[in-house]
Formats: C-alpha cells, sequence, structure tokens
C-alpha cells in the first residue's frame, strides 16, 4: 500500500478576513475532494488571513498512480484557484507493508 500525500500553502492577497478565506478554502477542498477521491483538509495556519495550508492524501497500489493523482490535484489548484496563488508545495509517497 502506497499513500501520497500533497502539501500546499496557499496565499490569498485579497482575503481580508478569516471568513473571506474559509469560503474560498472550503469550496476548493470540496471540489477537490469531488473531483479525485482524495482525502484534503486545511492543515495549518488556521487563524491567519491571507495563508491556508492544505493537506491532501491519496492512497494506491502502485508509487506511479499515487504520483499522478496528487500531481493532477497540484494542477486542478493552480487552474481552479483564482484567488489564491500556490506559495510551497512537498509531495511524498510513504510505502506501508
Amino acid at each position: 500500500m502506497n499513500v501520497g500525500v500533497l502539501r500546499l500553502v496557499l496565499h490569498l492577497p485579497n482575503s481580508g478576513s478569516l471568513k473571506a478565506k474559509r469560503q474560498v478554502v472550503a469550496g476548493l477542498l470540496k471540489r477537490v475532494r469531488h473531483e479525485f477521491g482524495v482525502a484534503a483538509a486545511e492543515v495549518g495556519d488556521g487563524d491567519r488571513w491571507q495563508i491556508a495550508e492544505l493537506g491532501i492524501a491519496c492512497v494506491s497500489n502502485e508509487r506511479r498512480h499515487a504520483d499522478e493523482v496528487l500531481a493532477r490535484v497540484l494542477t486542478f489548484i493552480e487552474a481552479r484557484a483564482a484567488e489564491a496563488v500556490v506559495a510551497n508545495v512537498t509531495t511524498e509517497v510513504l510505502k506501508l507493508s
């Protein structure tokens, strides 16, 4: 079993409140979950108006497939998150026995 993990930091320059940030982030996470069937959540910087740290995970039989899914998720986010700029990305695939 392979667990792929994508961690990304979004910068939301036009967000003026936590409510505005959460509207953008919640909508984006909902679309990612629906489109790709992955687990997705805001995992850090919850109290900062213009920064959102997201964690996305998928489970697969093959490492390559997990990498592909996470790459497609990142492309999706970059294309759909007009209000946000991807500031940092890390990806890791863990092999579990």
